[in-house]
């Protein structure tokens, strides 16, 4: 019985899991604004590289 009280009581995994979910929902918001940002990075990357042609000529 005391062994299962301190289970319940031992806190030191917590910490872990805690920051394990909060780099899941970090990853998660980055895809999702890298997924609802994908044409106008495209667009960017475009007139980079039309910039780039353009100084090379």
């Amino acid at each position: 019985m005391k062994k299962f009280s301190h289970f319940l009581k031992d806190e030191s995994g917590a910490t872990a899991i805690e920051y394990a979910l909060l780099a899941g929902l970090i990853g998660v918001g980055i895809v999702t604004a890298a997924t609802t940002l994908k044409g106008e990075i495209v667009a960017l990357f475009g007139r980079i590289e039309a910039a780039l042609k353009a100084a090379v000529v």
